[in-house]
């Protein structure tokens, strides 16, 4: 899991919010890695270039529109969203389609 880095002083001010913002006072304790204090993002918690940018699952997250974008997806490697705009009655029909062609459906 991704770790969330915290801004500094976010539990002092409200106003801060959580959002990452580099600390960049001159005696800021957080910018110069004093023990006790929030972590910064550093390379080292990078994700692997294998799995940079997948789903969860470990599929390839594709936008499906229609039918044939449906078709077009290789079940081993990539996984379908179904857009928003899809009624009702044409993603029902797509569901049935992607089961037949073993195709995994993200938001079902």
């Amino acid at each position: 899991m991704k770790k969330k880095f915290k801004r500094q002083e976010y539990a002092t001010y409200k106003k801060l919010g959580i959002k990452w913002r580099r600390p960049r006072g001159k005696t800021s304790k957080m910018r110069r890695y004093e023990s006790g204090k929030p972590a910064m993002p550093s390379i080292g918690y990078g994700s692997p270039k294998s799995t940079r940018g997948l789903h969860p699952s470990g599929y390839k997250d594709i936008l499906v529109r229609n039918m044939l974008e449906l078709e077009k997806l290789d079940p081993s490697t990539e996984a379908g969203r179904i857009s928003a705009s899809i009624g009702k009655k044409k993603k029902e029909l797509m569901l049935t389609k992607a089961s037949e062609l073993g195709i995994k459906i993200l938001n079902k």
